[in-house]
């Protein structure tokens, strides 16, 4: 049960200074704390905090008209994470701009595997998520979305991926980078050659895979690679690798690259058993 309610009538409280300028702090960075969005990705926090998955919650922000309907929620939150509460006005003044949801948490991520240490702790039988490249938050939130659908055990990227801590990539992944482990590191060759390594079958999902997806068979160790938005992986990646595509009717561009993941995870994960 949590303490009683905060009151905040002034945007300068430092008692909230974490949730000042949320775009701008989006960009600066946070160190190593996220803001995370709305009631679905608030209760996934509470959750990700209740199981000691190395994410904590800190505070919680909410509009007064919000209350009510997050009584229950809050009630999940040990009695030690300080609820705040403030009018649409003070809110939106710490926030920076009209936040219309009235529900944020200030999140910590602490000191999590590395890429190595991760795929190291796996399961014999795993299906991973690889990502290269990935640009836009909100294809990471529906990758990892996507993943936690159809029974992904890690979702691993390279460094030049965005970060999945991103506030628009939590909310867009409905609070699924807050449960799935996963690691950005290294490059794209250094992540297949420490999957091949630890024995997974690693398919690059390409227009010009040379297999279709439903032929992928089943295997134990399983790692699906998707590339970056628009070039998709380079030819360099996909020489080293199995490839696989999607079809798809004649003259039109590819599919979005969380799209094209969803199937193709649903089709390894049926092939495998795990949905």
């Amino acid at each position: 049960m949590t303490e009683p309610l905060l009151r905040i009538d002034d945007p300068a409280d430092p008692r909230i200074a974490g949730f000042l300028s949320i775009k701008e702090r989006d960009l600066t960075g946070r160190q190593g704390r996220f803001i995370a969005e709305g009631t679905v990705v608030l209760r996934m926090l509470a959750a990700a905090h209740r199981e000691g998955r190395g994410i904590a919650a800190e505070a919680i922000l909410l509009l007064e008209s919000r209350v009510a309907g997050v009584a229950e929620l809050l009630a999940q939150f040990p009695p030690d994470v300080p609820v705040y509460v403030a009018a649409s006005r003070v809110f939106d003044a710490i926030a920076g701009f009209n936040m219309h949801r009235g529900v944020l948490a200030l999140g910590r991520r602490d000191a999590a595997p590395g890429r190595d240490a991760l795929i190291a702790g796996l399961p014999q039988s795993s299906l991973v998520l690889a990502a290269c490249g990935i640009s836009n938050h909100d294809n990471m939130g529906s990758l990892f979305r996507n993943a936690a659908a159809f029974g992904v055990d890690a979702v691993l990227m390279d460094s030049t991926s965005c970060d999945p801590m991103y506030r628009k990539a939590i909310r867009v992944s409905v609070g699924s980078v807050l449960t799935l482990p996963f690691a950005r590191e290294g490059t794209a060759a250094e992540l297949i050659e420490r999957l091949q390594t630890a024995g997974f079958v690693v398919w690059g999902l390409s227009p010009r895979g040379t297999a279709d997806i439903n032929a992928i068979p089943p295997a134990p160790r399983t790692a699906l690679l998707v590339g970056t938005e628009g070039e998709g992986l380079p030819e360099t990646i996909l020489s080293q690798i199995r490839t696989a595509r999607i079809r798809q009717r004649p003259g039109l561009d590819s599919l979005n690259v969380a799209m094209a993941a969803g199937i193709a995870l649903h089709q390894v994960a049926s092939i495998n058993g795990r949905i």
